[in-house]
């Protein structure tokens, strides 16, 4: 049976990149290629599983590590590796805690990609050159967040995303299809497992794991540092 590998990026330029990269690791590779997070899962309805995802971070339609997230809640058991342009050690360090089998740049040549797809396929854990974990003076994080929201089910991420949109639990009911009790019962549970009472907290708690904060973060501080040199 020939190795099955799913593409999830929106640039079609760099799918083809990483087809060319992933076919020179696996020469008997099939390869499927979905542009947002719902293609994705249409793929992955596929009675052939996938061997490896490779996914971008920074797909439409995603906040943060939402897409990783509910990929991961719809496939617990499916290897996905990271392939971002992002490197900040906090954002590889978020992405391995909701579940990632690794993360590797999109700036690292071809035979590097090569060798960080074999090595998860061989059930390695892979990460950038040089990573070192967040250090204990990074901004007060709970390391434990991530890991919670990753335990959320595929519809209790769909309703947590619509909270964070600020929609009412009758607006999502009817998106969704179903009873206002039923999405008072989802919103109950996902404030149990992230530890929250309210919904505004749950929202404050889950934007904390955007990488775009991060970035902003990261940009902010190193504006003050240039204007103190």
């Amino acid at each position: 049976m020939a190795v099955r590998f799913l593409i999830v990026d929106d640039h079609p330029l760099f799918r083809e990149a990483l087809a060319v990269a992933i076919q020179s690791a696996c020469p008997e590779v099939e390869i499927v290629e979905a542009s947002s997070i719902a293609a994705a899962h249409e793929a992955l309805k596929s009675e052939q599983p996938f061997d490896l995802l490779l996914l971008d971070l920074a797909m439409p339609g995603t906040r943060g590590f939402d897409g990783l997230i509910e990929l991961r809640a719809a496939r617990p058991k499916q290897p996905i590796l990271v392939v971002s342009a992002h490197e900040d050690p906090r954002i590889v360090h978020e992405a391995m805690t909701c579940g990632a089998a690794g993360y590797i740049s999109k700036s690292v040549k071809k035979r590097d990609l090569s060798e960080a797809i074999q090595d998860v396929l061989a059930g390695l854990v892979v990460l950038p050159k040089g990573y070192e974990p967040p250090s204990a003076d990074s901004p007060s994080r709970d390391p434990d967040l991530a890991a919670r929201v990753a335990s959320l089910t595929r519809q209790q991420l769909r309703v947590l995303q619509m909270v964070r949109q600020g929609k009412l639990n009758k607006q999502i009911a009817h998106e969704l299809g179903v009873g206002e009790t039923t999405i008072k019962a989802h919103v109950s549970e996902i404030m149990r497992k992230l530890k929250v009472v309210s919904r505004t907290q749950a929202v404050i708690e889950v934007a904390r794991l955007d990488y775009d904060s991060i970035l902003t973060g990261a940009a902010d501080r190193d504006e003050k540092d240039a204007a103190r040199s």
